[in-house]
């Protein structure tokens, strides 16, 4: 934008030179007034298509996001950035809850918050009527903070506090159960008051990404295992006391899932433990539905999945003659992933032997992801999006750690010092994990809808970074 300005702003001032020139030294002269003047015309003309021309091949090789071009963010933001679509944010969730429904019983979507929790996120799902799960009290602070109705509050983890049971108590927020010990504290806090309960369950299938296995895994961090001797002790103080209103269970299974056939195994786990009970009971079946992070990646489109779910469920109820009241199901990274960019600024470059690196003025604490776990991303060079890519780079962060790299191998065009750099599908996880690992500033987050941006989350200031130290 800063290169068109100047463009135009070059061209009103060679004309102007022209003129001077003409008017000076021409206009009286002998030569033909009419010659000269269609001469001048000629050539501003020239030097205009000039400018237009190649300013418009420059403006084509710049990135745009929902119609509004990464240097205008820049500009106005500053780098680093999270970006946000909200018509994408939008599109995901209607297309959640117009799939995920049946006839045979009730449905609901519930946004799985510790994947991106602020309160404008927290207002759209509010807005589209779906609820939200939390895991913290900081994610329950938040959701209470934008006054999201609590019947539509769902409180997991495996070691609450007992401020947020006492939260959650006092707000009817439900509550996944995890552990015995949980219950136990739980009917003593409660003092007689309704308590909305799930179980979570460790049904046994650990899905990751296209594989899945089917075994105990008794050592798992969460829920409880179905018939054994701290399940069946739940159930026994669970139908001792009335005030706890056990609706049913929950499981979850892994993250990044393609391979949809690993939620039937857990589908015909849950209905399974309904057999026996007296009252329609409900499901929450978890998340973990996968998104497209870099070209191998298969996720399955979001309708499908929800339609394959229901499928599954109903097929199951019918084997075992169970009737549900309600499934649920947890879509966090799935509804918020593929809708985020962030925006770097390339800083300094340097070849070693064996690498060439662009250095980023972000890294790993914006996404910890690729340091923690080896997280693949995609990147393009925003302000040459349409250039040939001929160099293969390794994008490299600014903290002081040599783990701190965002993409090991990227295909990307020579770029300078003050390009502009986007990684793709970073949604999800990226603000939720950020840190102030070497001081750094938590970056500002960006939401575009139909064109128009607006700051949803400031950027940290060095004031803010100091402003809790004595």
């Amino acid at each position: 934008m800063k290169l068109m300005k100047g463009n135009h702003r070059r061209i009103e001032c060679f004309g102007k030179n022209i003129l001077w020139v003409y008017k000076k030294y021409l206009y009286n002269s002998y030569l033909c007034r009419g010659a000269i003047e269609e001469l001048l015309i000629f050539i501003m003309a020239l030097i205009s298509a000039f400018f237009i021309f190649f300013g418009g091949l420059y403006m084509e090789n710049i990135m745009k996001i929902n119609n509004i071009a990464v240097t205008e963010l820049k500009e106005k933001y500053g780098t680093p950035l999270y970006i946000y679509d909200e018509n994408k944010l939008e599109n995901h969730i209607i297309s959640f809850k117009n799939s995920f429904i049946s006839d045979k019983f009730a449905t609901e979507v519930i946004y799985a918050s510790k994947s991106f929790n602020i309160k404008e996120m927290l207002r759209l799902t509010m807005k589209h009527q779906i609820s939200v799960d939390c895991v913290s009290m900081g994610e329950l602070y938040t959701a209470l903070s934008v006054n999201y109705p609590t019947n539509k509050i769902y409180m997991h983890g495996n070691n609450k506090s007992i401020l947020e049971l006492e939260t959650c108590i006092n707000n009817n927020i439900n509550i996944v159960v995890d552990n015995l010990d949980e219950l136990k504290t739980l009917i003593e806090m409660a003092n007689g008051k309704i308590v909305n309960i799930y179980i979570r369950l460790n049904v046994g299938v650990d899905a990751h990404t296209h594989k899945y296995i089917v075994t105990s895994h008794i050592d798992s961090k969460f829920g409880v295992i179905y018939n054994s001797n701290d399940y069946n002790l739940m159930m026994n103080l669970i139908a001792e006391n009335p005030n706890i209103n056990f609706e049913g269970f929950h499981a979850h299974i892994g993250s990044q899932i393609f391979d949809i056939s690993a939620f039937k195994a857990e589908i015909e786990k849950l209905v399974e433990s309904l057999v026996g009970f007296n009252k329609p009971m409900s499901l929450d079946l978890g998340g973990g539905f996968g998104v497209k992070y870099i070209d191998s990646d298969s996720p399955i489109p979001f309708d499908i999945v929800a339609k394959t779910l229901i499928s599954y469920l109903e097929e199951a109820i019918n084997k075992y003659n169970v009737t549900l009241k309600k499934v649920s199901i947890e879509p966090g990274r799935s509804i918020v992933a593929e809708a985020g960019y962030t925006l770097y600024t390339i800083g300094f470059k340097k070849q070693t032997p064996n690498r060439k690196y662009y250095f980023i003025d972000g890294g790993m604490t914006d996404n910890i992801r690729p340091a923690l776990y080896q997280a693949a991303y995609a990147c393009d060079i925003a302000t040459k999006i349409s250039s040939s890519k001929n160099q293969m780079v390794c994008i490299a962060g600014k903290c002081c750690e040599s783990g701190d790299i965002i993409i090991e191998n990227a295909l990307l065009p020579e770029a300078e010092t003050g390009d502009l750099l986007i990684t793709y599908t970073t949604g999800a996880y990226g603000y939720s994990m950020s840190s102030n690992y070497n001081k750094a500033l938590t970056p500002a987050i960006v939401f575009i809808k139909d064109g128009v941006s607006r700051l949803v989350v400031k950027r940290q200031t060095y004031e803010d970074l100091v402003s809790r130290e004595l």
